[in-house]
């Protein structure tokens, strides 16, 4: 049977194309696309059984609470989540554990292979940094996806027993070094005409690794979010990231 599926966020630049994507799918209907205007009840009444977010960060927890105290499970793509944050979801989903909550920094397949390689090179070099490149128009930075790469670089560095990175310069100007990720440097850049874009750069004696995943299109996204749909029911509970969802 089809899984009946909700947008919210139905009519920004993402939302779109995971509405077209959603349509386009045999297993899927779409039984809900809603916007500001619209009210959440309409996901009830539509008897939505997963929803997909790409809102703002200032409506997305509000969106998330009301999905998830009504059983509905969620996809989230929206960004600015931090430890807050995705401690409040767990706390929803611990009272409604009937409900599966996936939300991911990045649904772009090479993004999350990228992120996945990055952690598999990090016990191998000195020298580890990540520049992510987005369009003026995107609301947070550094990228969900920058931040989380990072952090798993980091977390493969310690387990790894690897110490600080060498970094003996002096920034004359705040900020010349990037945004600091538990040691990794971490630099946002704004440009027209980009889309989502992340370069991690490893480097030791004689040699360096450039490991590059580049989204020309939202559409590059929609493949990982319609996954998410399809196995949010068997992941319950809050999954942070959809490496879990590929197997790696």
């Amino acid at each position: 049977m089809a899984i009946k599926v909700g947008v919210v966020g139905a009519a920004g630049r993402v939302g779109t194309a995971v509405v077209e994507g959603v349509e386009a799918a045999e297993d899927l209907v779409l039984a809900a696309a809603i916007d500001k205007d619209d009210a959440l009840s309409d996901l009830l009444d539509a008897g939505v059984e997963v929803i997909v977010d790409f809102t703002a960060p200032s409506v997305v927890m509000d969106t998330l609470e009301f999905c998830i105290s009504h059983g509905i499970h969620c996809v989230v793509g929206t960004t600015g989540f931090d430890d807050t944050r995705y401690e409040q979801v767990r706390q929803w989903c611990a009272a409604n554990p009937e409900v599966g909550v996936l939300i991911a920094p990045n649904f772009a397949i090479s993004a999350v292979l990228a992120m996945a390689f990055a952690k598999q090179a990090a016990p191998y070099f000195e020298s580890a940094e990540v520049v992510e490149y987005h369009h003026p128009n995107k609301l947070d930075a550094p990228s969900g996806t920058a931040i989380k790469t990072a952090q798993g670089i980091a977390d493969a560095r310690r387990e790894a027993g690897l110490g600080a990175m060498p970094d003996k310069t002096e920034s004359a100007l705040a900020g010349s070094r990037g945004a600091d990720v538990d040691g990794v440097a971490v630099h946002a850049v704004r440009m027209t005409g980009m889309v989502a874009h992340e370069e991690i750069i490893f480097g030791t004696t004689d040699q360096a690794l450039t490991i590059r995943q580049d989204s020309f299109g939202r559409t590059s996204f929609v493949p990982g979010v319609l996954t998410g749909v399809r196995g949010v029911q068997q992941h319950l509970g809050l999954t942070v990231g959809l490496d879990s969802y590929l197997g790696l």
